[in-house]
């Protein structure tokens, strides 16, 4: 069997992924930003190309750079945020090949993604958020999709996941506002200012979708995450019927 853990952000999926692994240890978890068979986040997407200019511009960094690249097809992949330097232009320079937040065209976008999960064939293995979180944010936030377009998408996925042993186990958040106030004062500083809120705000105002319905701050914020929740569960049981168990956030035993 292998796991997809999913949910809002803050309803607990790293700990169910770490609470799984040591409960299920000949499991190979994979968390976000580790080179994964299906998921992309936190990793440069790059042609070959692309890769050699990235080694001349670094070479200081091309052990490491080699050590977190891994070949795909006529591509290079690189898991960049384990790369460790106090350069900050590396990362900015290698977020730009990341596959999100319309920097790749909706069709290659949706193409990437539906030949990776047809080609993966994995076993016993457990992925944090590597099913919704981050491609159900890009289609609403970048692609402005409509839930009837994203689920479409998700039809397809569930054909090419057809015959493959899996389950969604979905953390459910009951209060999505104390929920992220929880989180809010866990990713801030020594000094307790925030780090993490200010950049999802940042992020979400400056989306597409919410520039064209007006949306803006903390309360459409939360709104957006209670659409997004709402939308997923309806994956679940539309889309990937026998394959999901809903959990409570925080409140379930293994």
């Amino acid at each position: 069997m292998n796991y997809f853990i999913e949910g809002l952000q803050g309803s607990g999926k790293s700990t169910l992924v770490d609470r799984l692994a040591g409960k299920y240890p000949e499991c190979h978890a994979f968390r976000e930003g580790d080179y994964s068979p299906v998921e992309l986040s936190w990793c440069a997407y790059m042609t070959k190309a692309q890769y050699q200019c990235i080694l001349a511009k670094y070479p200081d960094l091309c052990g490491e750079i080699r050590r977190k690249s891994f070949p795909e097809d006529d591509r290079i992949i690189i898991c960049y945020t384990q790369v460790k330097t106090d350069n900050r232009r590396f990362y900015e320079d290698l977020e730009q090949y990341e596959i999100y937040n319309n920097r790749m065209s909706k069709d290659d976008f949706r193409r990437v993604i539906l030949s990776r999960y047809a080609r993966w064939n994995g076993s016993e293995e457990i992925h944090e958020c590597s099913l919704f979180q981050n491609i159900v944010e890009d289609m609403i936030l970048f692609q402005t999709a409509t839930d009837e377009e994203i689920i479409r998408f998700y039809q397809q996925i569930s054909q090419a996941l057809r015959g493959k042993e899996y389950q969604i186990l979905y953390l459910q958040s009951e209060s999505i506002e104390d929920q992220i106030a929880v989180i809010r004062k866990e990713r801030s500083d020594d000094q307790g200012h925030e780090l993490w809120f200010p950049m999802m705000c940042k992020f979400f105002d400056e989306s597409p979708f919410a520039k064209a319905h007006g949306f803006a701050g903390e309360k459409d914020l939360m709104e957006h995450f209670r659409h997004r929740q709402d939308l997923e569960l309806r994956l679940c049981r539309e889309v990937f019927p026998g394959h999901f168990t809903v959990l409570k956030s925080k409140k379930y035993s293994l």
